[in-house]
């Protein structure tokens, strides 16, 4: 029997930030998940942590300020008003805490059957001991940061996300260094050193001890100055609202007024206290009076160690055999990476799907034009660039050899601020041209256009991307990029271009769909002809694949489609604000999620079309910010060959059985099981390409 809303819930929308929170379980799942190699277990524990650390500093932050405001916020936040919302929240996270805690020691444990050991301080032999001790003078002394906290008139402010440990002394009766005889201190872990400190072998027994039990092994080298009779430290964490406040100056660049935002966001108000469920309460009170911790931040009791983000970094150990065998990223049937591209793509377009399929394409096609005497200009998108970005010195190269290079680069990728300004300076002093964005809009599209002379006449080369241009990401996360020759969709990336230096005229497209201006009604129109389709007796459907889905009107759309009995597939990432399976509403909607070793990042729609399905990639999620407050590219995909290419790896993640959630009105995570042969989408996926090049 198809379920319907119970009459409790009047809303027909789930709440972004609880299905969010559904997601990150999803990623606690693969900790769970015997399957899954045991070091890949402990690091998806600490990208469950980063992603909460994120979800806090933005998303929690947004909802405390609803509610400082005097705010409901029902209508906005499908039905919950913000004051049970953030009640909701930290009654959900304490419970994933929890759970994370309980799969985290679980993992040590089956470490220890592989002779892997994480010790504590009391565990140290005497070589150990002695090994901890030298490591500590020379590496971890010079870095510590301690600070003496009883007795200072104002409270130091705690850096966003750092982990310190609250030290209190119960001083001796002889002390007369300070008046009160219990004092406290902060220890700040240090970013610079290692968390896990890897110790010699003993045998065939391999030994990790974690930075902050270091520390505690060596507090009486750091307090040696002090008569205490008792020393104890507990681990502490603050997360701060990582809103940018922009500076209104006018006399200051773009440029300055991110990079003094960026340093301000350090000192910005706590909306997350996590704490060691062990603390005295007499210590806990102290530090949150002296923080000013109040009822509108989550309070968190946790374990023995905070940051578990930093298990995304837990050593190999050499051991190949409890990590995810390395895939060989593969070369795209009929382009080599040896000769032109700009041969190759003149005659056909090429889609290259990132990680089963090599990025050196991209790197390769741009560093092609830096040194191709006909290429006249490279303009491009910059959303989040590598560490060490190729991308960035190609565009260098390029404009070093008299290319005209522009890069319309995005100073507020969230948390890549720093870098980007970093980039940002180094290109403008190496000869490219910067756009900084438009305002009041963020930049999130992935386009480059590379115009050439070919026998007196300028054409045009262009590659659109669902994912950032980025060597390090395309390593796990999945996109496709397209490679055309087409020259209207080279003109129209020109005119995206044209709009970022002059944005107050809107232009027209009749190939791209572009946000802010055309994404809505566009998808809009695309699901209403589905619609007409399926009354008409003509053949429908929509298949769409998102990171996130929490636009209102948008499920709306969808609502209306399943309504009229138009068959939906949803392949949904992260969020997912509609809630599919009720009757009457969305009876003819199916979701899935996939969570495996690659994060799933395009964006696909597909719509049947009445038989001559239409197909496009799009570097937009269907929420409001990628609709109504970004410049996002969709782009269409002509080419025959690369149409059933995205058709076949649609279905081949819809026809996971291994990895796949299905995403249900109870909110379960269960995983989808059948009768039929396993099939795990992303292994399958690569299976796939193999058998191209054959």
């Amino acid at each position: 029997m198809m379920p319907t809303l119970p009459k409790t819930q009047k809303n027909q929308y789930r709440n972004r930030e609880l299905s969010w929170l559904q997601f990150n379980a999803r990623v606690l799942q693969e900790a769970e998940d015997t399957t899954v190699p045991l070091i890949e277990r402990l690091r998806f524990v600490g990208i469950f942590s980063n992603n909460l650390d994120e979800f806090f500093k933005v998303r929690y932050a947004t909802i405390k300020r609803i509610v400082e405001a005097g705010k409901g916020g029902r209508s906005a936040l499908g039905g919950i008003s913000a004051t049970e919302l953030l009640e909701e929240i930290t009654k959900t996270v304490i419970e994933q805490q929890a759970t994370s805690l309980s799969i985290l020691n679980s993992i040590q444990k089956e470490l220890e059957n592989e002779d892997i050991y994480i010790i504590d301080e009391t565990q140290l032999s005497p070589e150990q001991d002695k090994f901890i001790i030298d490591f500590f003078i020379r590496k971890v002394s010079p870095a510590l940061v301690t600070i003496m906290i009883g007795e200072l008139d104002e409270f130091p402010s705690l850096k966003d996300s750092a982990a310190y440990l609250a030290v209190k002394m119960v001083m001796s009766k002889t002390d007369e260094t300070f008046e009160n005889k219990i004092n406290y201190a902060l220890i700040e872990i240090p970013r610079t050193v290692e968390r896990f400190v890897v110790l010699p072998t003993e045998g065939n027994k391999q030994y990790i001890i974690m930075l902050d039990n270091l520390i505690r092994r060596c507090m009486g080298n750091i307090f040696n100055i002090f008569n205490y009779e008792s020393i104890t430290a507990h681990m502490i964490k603050i997360t701060r609202d990582a809103e940018l406040d922009i500076d209104s100056d006018l006399s200051r660049s773009f440029l300055e007024k991110i990079s003094r935002s960026v340093e301000r966001r350090s000192s910005g108000d706590p909306v997350r206290f996590v704490y060691d469920k062990n603390i005295d309460k007499e210590t806990l009170r102290f530090l949150m009076d002296k923080m000013g911790i109040d009822s509108t931040d989550s309070i968190i009791p946790g374990g023995r160690y905070h940051n578990r983000r930093d298990y995304m970094k837990f050593p190999s150990l050499g051991r190949k055999d409890l990590l995810y065998s390395v895939i060989e990223p593969l070369r795209i049937p009929g382009l080599s990476l040896e000769g032109s591209l700009f041969e190759k793509i003149a005659e056909k377009d090429f889609l290259l799907y990132a990680p089963y399929q090599s990025f050196n394409y991209v790197v390769k096609f741009l560093k092609e034009a830096a040194l191709d005497p006909n290429v006249k200009s490279i303009k491009i998108t910059i959303y989040r660039l590598a560490q060490a970005s190729q991308i960035a010195s190609a565009l260098i190269n390029a404009a070093k050899n008299g290319k005209n290079v522009t890069g319309q680069i995005e100073l507020q990728a969230r948390f890549d601020e720093a870098a980007n300004i970093s980039y940002a300076e180094e290109m403008q002093s190496e000869g490219v041209k910067l756009i900084f964005g438009v305002t009041g809009l963020k930049v999130h599209c992935k386009a480059c256009v590379i115009e050439r002379v070919e026998q007196g006449k300028l054409v045009r080369y262009s590659f659109v991307s669902t994912g950032n241009f980025n060597e390090t990401t395309a390593r796990i996360y999945t996109d496709y990029t397209l490679f055309t020759y087409n020259q209207k969709i080279g003109k129209e990336i020109n005119k995206v271009f044209d709009f970022f230096q002059v944005n107050y005229q809107i232009k027209k497209y009749r190939h791209l769909i572009v946000s802010p201006h055309y994404t809505r009604n566009s998808i809009n129109n695309l699901i209403e002809k589905e619609i007409r389709n399926h009354k008409s007796g003509l053949s429908s459907g929509i298949k769409l694949k998102l990171n996130s889905l929490s636009d209102f009107k948008m499920i709306d759309k969808l609502y209306d489609a399943s309504r009229a009995g138009v068959q939906v597939k949803l392949i949904v990432r992260g969020i997912c604000c509609l809630i599919p399976g009720v009757e009457g509403m969305s009876e003819n909607i199916e979701v899935i999620s996939i969570v495996d070793k690659f994060l799933e990042h395009p964006r696909l729609f597909i719509f049947e079309n009445a038989g001559e399905p239409k197909y496009y990639i799009s570097s937009a999620d269907l929420m409001q910010r990628n609709l109504d407050h970004r410049v996002e590219l969709t782009c269409p995909i002509y080419d025959e060959d690369i149409k059933q290419e995205l058709n076949d790896t649609f279905e081949i993640s819809w026809s996971d059985n291994v990895k796949a959630r299905i995403i249900s009105q109870d909110s379960n995570n269960d995983y989808r099981r059948n009768d039929k042969p396993a099939i795990r989408s992303q292994f399958k996926l690569y299976e796939y390409y193999l058998e191209k090049l054959k």
